[in-house]
């Protein structure tokens, strides 16, 4: 028999994250399919799948770096479900995964307290509430409607099992009468799409909990493509959807509500403690980004154009960068490469480097990683566009050093495997190294390291442990040019102090003949040094 889990612990929390993407996989060309509202723009099964994407991977994060820990090691199910909030308002896509990310805020808001059936029912209460409070105008015979169904089926409470599986059976039933409150679906003959993809979200709950596979929601007797419903409703719509992360006062976020809500429609603004998910429809999109503007600091901007415009030239190819800081960024942008940016602690979803390589529009795209971590992301985000017809190589660039050194024997006009082949050897024939400061007392190759030391990392494995960047950094750059080199490539933060480049240029000219030194700046946000030797 399944064994069944008596509260919502932080394992139950990685497995439901694990089966929900499971499920959105299976089901996200079946959601996209009748995906008719708010637009008819099939993407919201892609749309729920990116956004617990982004969960999982937060929950993953907090698994592998043990916050929160008890002390016998194991991870706190409230730093878990935090994680899993988090993740999801990040990476938030569309207005089905914005919505969804704020039902998980709303869980995550109860569950902090206990996480037994009786607060789960409490939890799946306040997340219809928080839901429905985010959304400008809420609509019946949406995801709204299905997130309310459960919560009301399950208010009773009872056992862990018990109200999983009754949130799950009244989203069902809900989703089932979607097309009887909603007169589109009705005509397209479909249900929801969200609330499809919100059924199975709460069915991997159930497996989760219980260890039993649940009954897939049926298929709609007729269901329309978007095209084909968007045709027979003729009502213009907005041009745009916009999203972007904001971070913002609350005070400030009610006034910018206001303000989009006067631009367009479709308005969800969930989130809070600082830091908001902005999604809107507007035929203004530069109006409501500079409303975000003047309510924060808004990032991660994503615009997407409904219909109408005329499609751009596609290029015959493109080279897709993630770099660790806005000054690489430009560097690499400057030399024609799009872009990613990965900032500390959140490292980019493979839906952020499909929106990259789509965003390029190119028939042939050249992808570099620069990370280790990342490189099944990459490999991810490279499948799903290959099955677009777009051509990518995955160059498993380890470190921005490698990319830029890629990047810069990168010829658009010779053939596409011979200019793959050129900036693989030249990524393969760069050395990397790192410097850190170590945050905790720990073992490492080098030997026992204190919180405050400064670590060298060379391809990634701690060898040199020191008390001072300067010094550190000479010792490690010595270690790689005592193997050769012609060329010093020296990326630095913005808080690394300008002495240290200039300490390290004077000893390389001084110290090793003919060897060239090039020194870039990050920006805010990466690691105080990093060193490339070709």
């Amino acid at each position: 028999m399944p064994q069944t889990a008596q509260t919502l612990d932080a394992a139950a929390v990685r497995s439901w994250c694990v089966r929900a993407l499971e499920a959105l996989g299976r089901e996200r060309e079946e959601i996209d399919a009748i995906n008719v509202y708010p637009v008819a723009d099939g993407d919201t099964g892609t749309n729920l799948y990116l956004t617990v994407e982004s969960a999982a991977q937060a929950v993953e994060a907090v698994f592998a770096a043990g916050a929160g820990g008890d002390p016998d090691g194991s991870v706190d199910p409230a730093a878990a479900i935090r994680a899993m909030a988090h993740g999801a308002l990040i990476g938030a896509r569309g207005n089905s995964g914005t919505i969804l990310s704020q039902l998980l805020r709303g869980m995550a808001s109860v569950l902090a307290d206990g996480r037994d059936g009786d607060h789960l029912a409490r939890s799946l209460t306040a997340a219809a509430i928080a839901a429905r409070q985010a959304v400008a105008h809420p609509v019946e015979g949406t995801i709204l409607s299905v997130a309310h169904a459960a919560a009301e089926s399950c208010a009773a409470g009872g056992s862990l099992v018990t109200v999983a599986r009754g949130a799950y059976e009244g989203a069902r039933t809900a989703l089932e009468a979607t097309p009887g409150q909603l007169a589109v679906l009705e005509r397209a003959g479909v249900v929801d799409a969200g609330g499809r993809g919100l059924v199975a979200v709460l069915g991997a709950l159930v497996e989760a909990v219980s260890g039993e596979a649940q009954r897939r929601p049926g298929r709609p007797s007729r269901p329309l493509v978007a095209e084909e419903c968007a045709a027979e409703d003729d009502r213009p719509g907005p041009a745009f959807e916009v999203i972007y992360l904001l971070e913002a006062s609350d005070e400030a976020v009610e006034r910018l509500r206001t303000r989009l809500d006067g631009l367009g429609d479709s308005l969800v603004v969930v989130g809070g403690d600082g830091l908001w998910n902005v999604h809107v429809h507007v035929d203004d999109a530069g109006a409501a980004v500079e409303a975000g503007v003047e309510a924060g600091r808004p990032y991660r901007i994503r615009i997407t154009h409904f219909a109408g415009a005329a499609p751009r030239e596609q290029a015959q190819r493109a080279v897709v960068a993630v770099v660790p800081g806005d000054g690489i960024a430009g560097l690499c942008e400057e030399a024609g490469a799009t872009t990613v940016l990965a900032r500390p602690g959140h490292p980019p979803a493979s839906g952020d480097l499909v929106d990259a390589i789509r965003r390029a529009h190119a028939r042939e795209v050249v992808l570099l990683p620069n990370d280790t971590d990342l490189r099944h992301t990459a490999g991810a985000a490279a499948e799903q566009v290959r099955a677009e017809g777009i051509r990518v190589a995955l160059i498993p660039t380890r470190a921005a050093v490698q990319g830029i050194a890629a990047l810069a024997v990168h010829e658009p006009e010779r053939r596409f495997d011979e200019d793959v082949v050129a900036m693989t050897a030249a990524a393969g024939a760069t050395r990397y190294a790192e410097l850190a400061v170590a945050e905790r007392q720990s073992f490492t190759s080098a030997g026992v390291c204190q919180a405050g030391d400064v670590l060298g990392l060379i391809e990634g494995d701690v060898a040199v442990i020191g008390q001072d960047l300067t010094t550190t950094a000479r010792t490690v750059l010595d270690r790689m040019l005592s193997a050769g080199g012609e060329l010093v490539t020296l990326i630095v933060a913005n808080d690394t102090p300008d002495s240290l480049a200039a300490a390290l240029e004077h000893h390389v000219r001084d110290t090793y003949l003919a060897v060239d030194t090039t020194v870039y700046h990050a920006g805010p946000g990466a690691p105080a040094l990093l060193i490339g030797v070709e």
